[in-house]
């Protein structure tokens, strides 16, 4: 499908508004990150506690963060779920193994002092386990006369937390006469619950701890399939064309990833797993995007083109913009959807994809091309012959 009829855009003749604004990405981001000391990283690199907690009513940040911080010494982090759940996200800052254990712990038991509302004896159904349930249900059950085996109270109680864990309630249940949709909840164990259950006003969704070892292991392992993937990727096109043009595409996706990552920093954005995984993806995405062109610049000299070089490039630029256009126009539209409705685990990954899409679609244009033609000068200045772009296989019937 050809979107644009025979295009004529003079994109190389536009170049420097674009090589400017990257310098001045580059310059802002490398020195966000040099005042910063460098990425904020996510629990997953970090390390560190983070609990997912959801509230029947909308949750009091500040309260929340008061009571957590006057529990637990150093950084607390509360993030607000903006999803509509009444959802918020607590984190502690990097600790020992068993201090992360001891702060999972400690703040758990300050959100029920805070917000359980507990009552005294009973046990919080909003926030229990099966095993849990069913050892302080058997007693209760068999006096309130309702005969069940081990095995029936075990799927019983497995039951009931599978409904409150089910959307619309997704684990917080606002009353225990709701349990009676449940198969097998008579009105004598609705009763036995509420004589031995209570039902807070939060509940735990997700705890993920890791500990500081893990994450710098995790943080290192990141860079290495960063830089193996660039390093990869530099011997393929070197393969494939030539040495300056593998330089030029490796070079202009670590433009794309340094930018991304300083937009990062300069939006306080953490950098998690997920990130890295929308960085590699991005690595791949610009690094194809680039191939199309140079592989339309190699065509058109095989064809025997008397363009001049810089001609050359710039009307394999414009061969290859419809498909430029479909191919990231739709994606960037994917990934915009993504970050603003994604909600907040989403949200630096899709960051990361909307950036990553507009940078790397530019950069093949006005970074990786104009290299091409800047080395294909200076070796014809030196009285070299030009660039040339032949594969391999080509290069042997040539001879």
């Amino acid at each position: 499908m050809e979107l644009f009829k025979n295009p004529n855009f003079d994109f190389l003749g536009k170049k420097w508004p674009f090589i400017i604004g990257s310098a001045v990405l580059l310059a802002a981001g490398l020195i966000s990150l040099g005042l910063k000391g460098g990425p904020a990283y996510g629990i997953d690199f970090k390390g560190g506690a983070l609990i997912t907690v959801r509230f029947v009513s909308p949750p009091p940040i500040d309260k929340i963060r008061a009571a957590i911080s006057a529990r637990i010494p150093g950084e607390v982090s509360v993030q607000e779920v903006t999803s509509g759940l009444n959802e918020v996200m607590i984190g502690t800052e990097l600790r020992s193994e068993k201090e992360l254990d001891a702060a999972r712990a400690t703040m758990i038991e300050t959100l029920s002092a805070n917000f359980g509302q507990p009552a005294s004896g009973k046990v919080d159904l909003n926030n229990v386990g099966a095993a849990v349930l069913a050892d302080r249900m058997r007693g209760p059950l068999q006096q309130a006369g309702v005969p069940l085996s081990e095995e029936q109270l075990q799927e019983l109680m497995r039951a009931i937390l599978s409904y409150r864990d089910t959307p619309p309630r997704s684990g917080l249940l606002t009353s225990i006469d709701e349990l009676t949709a449940v198969p097998g909840v008579t009105p004598s164990v609705v009763s036995a619950l509420k004589s031995e259950a209570y039902l807070s006003g939060f509940a735990i969704r997700n705890v993920e701890i890791v500990g500081p070892k893990v994450g710098a292991e995790l943080r290192w392992k990141a860079i290495q399939a960063t830089l193996l993937a660039l390093a990869g990727m530099l011997v393929y096109i070197g393969f494939r064309f030539e040495f300056i043009y593998g330089f030029a595409a490796v070079l202009a996706v670590f433009h794309d990833t340094v930018i991304t990552i300083g937009l990062f920093s300069l939006f306080d954005k953490p950098i998690d797993l997920t990130v890295v995984a929308a960085l590699l993806t991005l690595v791949g995405y610009s690094m194809n995007d680039t191939i199309v062109v140079f592989d339309r610049i190699r065509e058109n000299l095989r064809q025997g083109s008397r363009l001049p070089f810089a001609e050359l490039v710039n009307s394999a630029i414009n061969q290859t913009l419809s498909r430029t256009v479909m191919a990231s126009g739709l994606t960037f539209l994917t990934a915009l959807s993504l970050w603003i409705f994604g909600g907040p685990v989403l949200n630096g990954f899709a960051f990361a994809l909307v950036v990553g899409i507009l940078v790397g679609t530019y950069s093949s244009i006005f970074i990786a091309s104009p290299i091409l033609i800047f080395w294909h000068d200076f070796m014809k200045r030196r009285g070299s012959a030009p660039v040339a772009v032949v594969a391999p296989a080509a290069k042997k019937l040539a001879k």
